[in-house]
């Protein structure tokens, strides 16, 4: 059978799966997303497809966790996921703020990608972070608190940065 994960990915998975009894594998659907996720960039209908062929699960039930979840992209993203606290917490120390100077920075809206690809920009419910707001999460990894326009600014130089160095690199 042809598969779209590598075998470090696939290794991944098993490793997941082997955490609970073989009659509960499914139990590993989302670690199994997040593996395949991180080698793919993002959760394609063939990717739940072979998920659920690999936890024995019906594609459907595969597909409400990938779609349940903001934490798995089910359309391709850019480079950077930047998603925003939008909760009533942040709202009141600057969040709203922080969004719409995000919006305007990067000339796009939630659920948006940059024409470049380099950044995608989310909606997102609380990080549990609520005394650091404005919060942020970078590629569902990295948690960027106090994000003032500055602060704001600097990260999306470093990301910009980050890019084209990989990109130079890759192109070595």
């Amino acid at each position: 059978m042809a598969t779209l994960f590598s075998a470090a990915c696939r290794a991944e998975i098993e490793r997941n799966i082997a955490k609970y009894p073989p009659e509960q594998k499914q139990s590993a659907v989302m670690a199994a997303l997040i593996a395949a996720q991180t080698e793919l960039g993002w959760i394609s209908p063939a990717v739940i497809e072979e998920v659920a062929q690999i936890l024995g699960m019906p594609t459907i039930a595969v597909d409400e966790v990938a779609t349940f979840y903001n934490m798995y992209n089910t359309k391709p993203i850019g480079a950077y996921k930047i998603v925003v606290c939008t909760n009533l917490p942040c709202q009141l120390s600057h969040g709203a703020d922080a969004a719409e100077y995000l919006k305007q920075t990067l000339g796009i809206g939630f659920n948006e990608t940059t024409p470049c690809g380099t950044f995608t920009l989310k909606e997102g419910e609380c990080m549990g972070a609520c005394g650091d707001s404005p919060v942020m999460l970078v590629n569902d990894k990295r948690m960027c608190s106090f994000m003032s326009h500055e602060k704001i600014d600097a990260l999306l130089a470093e990301l910009r940065i980050a890019k084209t160095n990989y990109a130079e690199g890759s192109a070595a």
